[in-house]
Parts: structure tokens; C-alpha cells; sequence
């Protein structure tokens, strides 16, 4: 079951890894979009070094439970930020995704990582 757990933590943050180089590409644009929402631009950079370093902590398993609650919160104020428009079908369909990877988030942060992770390789070098 290692490995499921590991493939389910690669599958979480590919979603991320691709978004955040994606808005690199278009940074003007998502600041607008931002901005729109009240979200000030300046937080563009530190949105995109979350969406790009932490689901590669993740991947590789490194402060696991850490790095699922953040990026559980963060999916969780994206949700809240952007997709509240319910009149719309596919902002209702994007604010429900966003639950549910901050939801699969939230168990990673319950249950920590398997063996296939750093956090397991450093714990068993201190015993």
C-alpha cells in the first residue's frame, strides 16, 4: 500500500507543479485575475513558489503532514477566493475540486507519508 500512498501524493501535486509553471508563462494575466478578486499582485510570487516547492516536498515526502496542511489551506482559500460564483456551473464544478484536493490534503496531513518518503528515511536514521 506504499506505493499507493505515494502515487496518490505524485497525483495531488502534479496538479500544482503543472498550474505553477503554466502561470509563470502568463504572469500578467493571472496578477489581473487576481487583482480582480481583491487579492493583491504581489502575492503572485509567493503563490507560485507554494504551487511549485511544496508539491515537490510532497512528492518526495519531506515535513509531509506540514506541507499537506498548507497546501490544504491554500486550495481551501482558492475555493473561497475565486469559484464562489454558484450561478455558474463550472465555477460550482472548480470551487467542489478544490474541496476535494484540499479534502485529500487534509488526510495526507492526518496520516503523514508511507516508507517511500523522507520523512520515513530520517526517522529510521535516528533509531
Amino acid at each position: 500500500m506504499h506505493i499507493v500512498e505515494f502515487l496518490g501524493r505524485i497525483s495531488l501535486s502534479l496538479l500544482f507543479l503543472i498550474e505553477g509553471f503554466a502561470k509563470i508563462q502568463v504572469q500578467e494575466n493571472v496578477i489581473m485575475y487576481m487583482e480582480d478578486y481583491g487579492v493583491p499582485g504581489i502575492l503572485f510570487g509567493p503563490a507560485i513558489v507554494l504551487e511549485i516547492l511544496f508539491p515537490l516536498l510532497l512528492i518526495v515526502g519531506y515535513k509531509t503532514k506540514w506541507v499537506a496542511s498548507i497546501l490544504a489551506l491554500f486550495t481551501f482559500s482558492v475555493a473561497i477566493i475565486f469559484h464562489t460564483d454558484f450561478s455558474e456551473e463550472m465555477q460550482m464544478i472548480l470551487f467542489l475540486k478544490d474541496i476535494a484536493i484540499a479534502g485529500g490534503f487534509m488526510i495526507i496531513a492526518a496520516y503523514g507519508s508511507s516508507k517511500i518518503s523522507l520523512d520515513h528515511y530520517f526517522k529510521s536514521k535516528q533509531k
